[in-house]
């Protein structure tokens, strides 16, 4: 029998084959969810209160999240950059609908939604994927509360995994000398990415995205503006750069202006190597056929200069980290080279290479005693 509560309340009774049937009333119409254990029921009928005095509706309470999702991704796409609506894309075809995706919005609790992201952990995806599954449906599910579909997120009471620790790696004054004059050495065709990268510490996304256009020669400056984005089964699409402190202008030395002049006379022959097959998207650094180059293509190349050049094995985006210890370590503000970098506040550069600034303590100290000095103390 089903146990009486007052109106509204909900019911509860145990069926013939021992599961728990919780009901409760909204909008005239009964909801109805099949539980494993007494316990279990109750919490979902005071969880499913709980949203009904939040301004859950009917609607949301049977719409399942595969469905919602598939509207949601329309409204969205009119509203975020290209780059952050594939991510919401590829995330919820790939991630959540094979898992989640036929449970209505009513039954996606915190405790279900904690299940799914270890079992995905499970299944070997990262915790950056994870984490990026978790903003994704976060940010869907906001919206949800928006339409007045459901009264809370249930994101909200799920913890993330943290981000993975990556140790950062850096080369100091000698070792990129090594290793930029073993790659003009062995003739490696990068030598003029690598030298752009650490010069101006860019991300390799935005070195990938930047065009002939971008380059000011009147100026010695290059214009950051856009980045590459590599899409999952292949292809690419260029996005505005992550935010307003991304669009950035960097200015260049006399030597990184000439190895861009003599890259830039140079690829005339690579294009004629290519010929028809030839993309032309006017990039400054691009593949055999014009397009953006695959970190697949970079990666393979830095391995075999590393191994010639006998250095510490670094990743590709550790030549943005040496780029930040160059020009701290040798005295350049931090406000300048947040700016260089990219960094919305210098509080963020401070944050990241804190660790590696030296310490002015002695410096200063010396500095003060001289303006301060006087005869009569």
């Amino acid at each position: 029998m089903a146990k009486k509560r007052s109106h509204n309340e909900g019911s509860i009774y145990q069926r013939s084959n021992g599961k728990w049937r919780a009901q409760v009333s909204i909008d005239g119409r009964r909801l109805s969810f099949t539980a494993k254990t007494k316990q279990e029921g109750l919490a979902w009928i005071r969880e499913t209160r709980n949203q009904i005095d939040k301004g859950l509706t009917f609607a949301g309470a049977e719409t399942k999240l595969q469905d919602f999702l598939a509207e949601w991704l329309k409204t969205v796409s009119s509203s975020s950059s290209k780059g952050t609506h594939v991510t919401y894309s590829w995330t919820v075809k790939t991630r959540i609908l094979p898992y989640i995706g036929n449970i209505t919005l009513i039954d996606l609790r915190p405790d279900r939604i904690q299940r799914f992201y270890h079992h995905l952990q499970k299944e070997g995806a990262s915790n950056h994927a994870v984490r990026v599954t978790h903003k994704t449906l976060r940010v869907a599910l906001n919206h949800a509360i928006k339409l007045g579909l459901i009264g809370r997120n249930a994101c909200s009471g799920v913890k993330p995994p943290k981000p993975e620790q990556t140790e950062m790696k850096f080369y100091d004054d000698h070792q990129v000398k090594c290793f930029l004059g073993t790659a003009k050495e062995i003739g490696d065709r990068f030598y003029p990415l690598y030298f752009i990268a650490i010069h101006t510490g860019m991300r390799l996304s935005e070195l990938l995205g930047l065009k002939w256009e971008d380059v000011n020669w009147d100026l010695s400056t290059i214009q950051v503006k856009r980045q590459v984005m590599h899409l999952k089964g292949g292809g690419y699409i260029f996005t505005e750069v992550k935010s307003k402190s991304g669009n950035r202008t960097i200015i260049l030395g006399k030597q990184a202006l000439e190895i861009l002049k003599v890259h830039k006379r140079e690829q005339p022959i690579l294009i004629s190597s290519a010929g028809e097959n030839w993309t032309d998207e006017d990039l400054v650094f691009p593949s055999n056929v014009g397009t953006p180059v695959t970190g697949s293509k970079i990666r393979s190349a830095m391995r075999k200069l590393l191994k010639a050049s006998g250095l510490p094995k670094i990743r590709f985006h550790d030549l943005r980290h040496t780029a930040a210890s160059l020009m701290l370590n040798h005295g350049i503000p931090v406000l300048i080279v947040s700016k260089r970098l990219g960094h919305s506040k210098p509080s963020i550069t401070i944050d990241v290479y804190g660790h590696i600034i030296p310490s002015q303590q002695e410096k200063a100290a010396i500095l003060m005693d001289n303006l301060m000095s006087s005869g009569s103390v």
